[in-house]
């Protein structure tokens, strides 16, 4: 067991915390004008009402009589606002510009880029959600994807220790791959997952052979060849993940 690049007990502990938030089973709120709330709730596939209090996310409408009365409450509860708004509506209170997506008359509601934005303003804390809302996977998988390589690209270029970026390296391609499988709907239990935790761990050290092999044919800069090749792995990883899942998925749109 000594000679895995991530323990057993933080194994052990990340799929405890994977598993917790999707015991929290928190729901995607829609508010705003009741007919528009309805029908995208009946398009997004939740059910409920427009009360944002221990939601994952408050997605409201703009254009209702009490939309800055709606939007107070979820900043109360401090719960994640993403906003619909028509171009004109220049400012949405309490909602950041990046999470503003703009309507467009007689198109219909824009559900993919509602999605990314969801998927950007939950980031992780996205897969358990997208496990209930099949709607918001494929985004919610593309976030995390583009997260984890860069995260993975910041600490190769940080840590200048050899060996000693590995296990982190590899403990955060665990989590993306667990985190993917969750928003898929798929069991995080290590039993169930044995498969894809040895090509995990087996894709870790193949990239650290990668890249030492790497640093001797260019030595200098070696920090950027580092960070190059943990962000292309785990992006590699993360989207062969993605494939495999999307070719089962149940209910994938």
């Amino acid at each position: 067991m000594s000679g895995l690049p991530v323990r057993i007990g933080t194994l052990r502990a990340l799929v405890k915390e994977i598993n917790v938030s999707a015991q929290a089973g928190k729901p995607l709120i829609v508010g705003g004008p009741a007919a528009l709330a309805q029908t995208l709730r009946r398009e997004l596939g939740v059910s409920g009402g427009d009360d944002p209090r221990g939601a994952a996310v408050y997605v409201h409408i703009w254009g209702g009589h009490d939309d800055e009365a709606a939007l107070k409450r979820a900043r109360r509860a401090r719960v994640p606002i993403v906003a619909l708004a028509p171009p004109e509506v220049d400012d949405v209170p309490f909602v950041l510009a990046t999470d503003v997506v703009r309507l467009q008359p007689g198109h219909g509601f824009p559900l993919e880029a509602l999605a990314t934005a969801i998927a950007g303003r939950l980031g992780e804390e996205a897969a358990p959600l997208a496990a209930r809302v099949p709607l918001l996977r494929r985004a919610v998988a593309e976030e995390l994807i583009a997260s984890f390589a860069r995260r993975n690209a910041l600490v190769a270029v940080a840590v200048f220790i050899p060996g000693v970026d590995l296990p982190v390296l590899v403990r955060n391609e665990l989590r993306l791959v667990l985190r993917l499988h969750q928003a898929y709907g798929h069991d995080v239990d290590p039993r169930a997952r044995l498969p894809e935790i040895g090509v995990t761990f087996a894709a870790g050290v193949g990239l650290r052979a990668v890249a030492r092999e790497l640093l001797d044919l260019v030595p200098v800069a070696g920090w950027a060849v580092k960070g190059a090749v943990a962000y292309a792995g785990t992006r590699a990883l993360g989207e062969a993940t993605l494939r495999r899942l999307e070719m089962g998925a149940p209910g994938r749109h």
